[in-house]
């Protein structure tokens, strides 16, 4: 029996995960691996042939994952949260779809899977804790977790993070939350890893490289209605509003819309912006340019709050993300009842999305956050 700690990775095939591996073995911890297949590949192109590229890549993942593992000279396990994904996951992800609101599966992957049902599992095969390759960073001061940045602030993910509780974060290391994403790069080709040049993935396992709308559409029925401007005309029609996004320029089918007599080169051409969703009359608001005032929010609602301390921070001023990739905007905070939290912004906020997380930050620390319900 090995006396060095046993640390169990999760090896997603991409370089991260495998140079966490390689970090904590180079420390002297007995380092076994676990990839984790959250998605059923039951999702070829419709008219496809059985050798046909999937969606989901999780296949050529494993391959990847393994051959790390070898390389590494570790174990590496198998194991289907395929089940536990669809239950935990993708159910809350289509209920939050079809009530008009976008949400953010990756937050509740971490929270109901990767933390959950796979820090369970580790346990289980007697680890003393779990790793894995994202980017932040957990410090312990005074017996108390707390979550911090990556230091790579350019692929920072405690946004992504931010409903562990002390009890996941006690188990949990990161080890490339230290470097840089250069530094993980040069090491994983230093050590000869087979996947040291491998693309970082994108998007969400179970929608993969296919259109968005396509995806949904095998889910969600639709409901076409009415595109209009600001000043209630029709301007085109929608396929569904819960094919849509706050914010979303692309894929509306609309172009510019000319007023009599509008002299050329006016801005009647500016790119068209979804503003609103009227769930009610079944109706999309939209807004010409980036900087309308209908895209702009002095202040948010969030409810279904958890926080890294346990319990809600004090009021007063904070920054806040409301979408992943933006800066921390100055906010402040005045904790609510039952889970909830009101924000207000000195400067609006663009695009603020119901269904997105508000996660809050005391300078490198991350808070917690919660789930935007309502804007202003």
């Amino acid at each position: 029996m090995s006396s060095k700690p046993r640390v169990v990775v999760g090896l997603s095939g991409g370089v991260d995960s495998a140079v966490t591996a390689h970090l904590l073995k180079a420390q002297g911890h007995e380092v076994v691996g676990i990839f984790m297949k959250n998605w059923e590949d039951d999702d070829r192109p419709a008219g496809s042939s059985d050798d046909s590229p999937q969606y989901c890549s999780s296949n050529e993942d494993f391959v990847d994952a393994a051959a790390v593992a070898d390389v590494l000279g570790i174990e590496i396990e198998h194991v289907n949260f395929a089940a536990d994904y669809k239950d935990r996951v993708f159910a809350e992800f289509l209920r939050e779809y079809q009530a008009g609101r976008t949400p953010n599966p990756d937050v509740l992957c971490n929270a109901e899977i990767k933390f959950k049902a796979f820090l369970d599992h580790a346990m289980r095969l007697g680890a003393e804790k779990i790793a894995t390759g994202h980017y932040a960073r957990v410090r312990e001061r005074d017996g108390r977790f707390e979550l911090l940045k990556g230091l790579d602030d350019t692929k920072d993910q405690s946004y992504f993070l931010h409903r562990l509780t002390q009890a996941q974060l006690s188990k949990s290391l990161f080890p490339v939350g230290e470097l840089r994403k250069t530094e993980v790069r040069r090491i994983a080709e230093e050590i000869g890893l087979p996947n040291a040049k491998k693309k970082d993935s994108t998007g969400i396992c179970f929608i993969g490289e296919r259109p968005f709308r396509e995806f949904l559409n095998r889910y969600i029925s639709k409901e076409p209605g009415p595109i209009k401007d600001e000043r209630g005309r029709v301007i085109g029609k929608h396929e569904g509003l819960s094919f849509y996004t706050l914010g979303q320029r692309q894929g509306l089918g609309i172009g510019g819309v000319k007023e009599k007599g509008a002299q050329r080169g006016g801005g009647e051409h500016a790119p068209w912006f979804v503003a609103r969703k009227d769930m009610e009359k079944n109706t999309l608001w939209v807004v010409q340019g980036h900087d309308h005032p209908w895209l702009q929010s002095i202040a948010l609602d969030a409810d279904d709050a958890s926080w890294v301390a346990g319990e809600p921070p004090a009021a007063g001023a904070y920054g806040s993300k409301s979408r992943y990739r933006q800066a921390d905007a100055p906010c402040v905070l005045a904790p609510q009842a039952n889970g909830a939290f009101h924000l207000d912004f000195p400067q609006p906020q663009w695009a603020v999305t119901p269904g997105q997380s508000a996660v809050l930050y005391d300078g490198e620390i991350c808070l917690g956050g919660g789930v935007i319900s309502a804007k202003a």
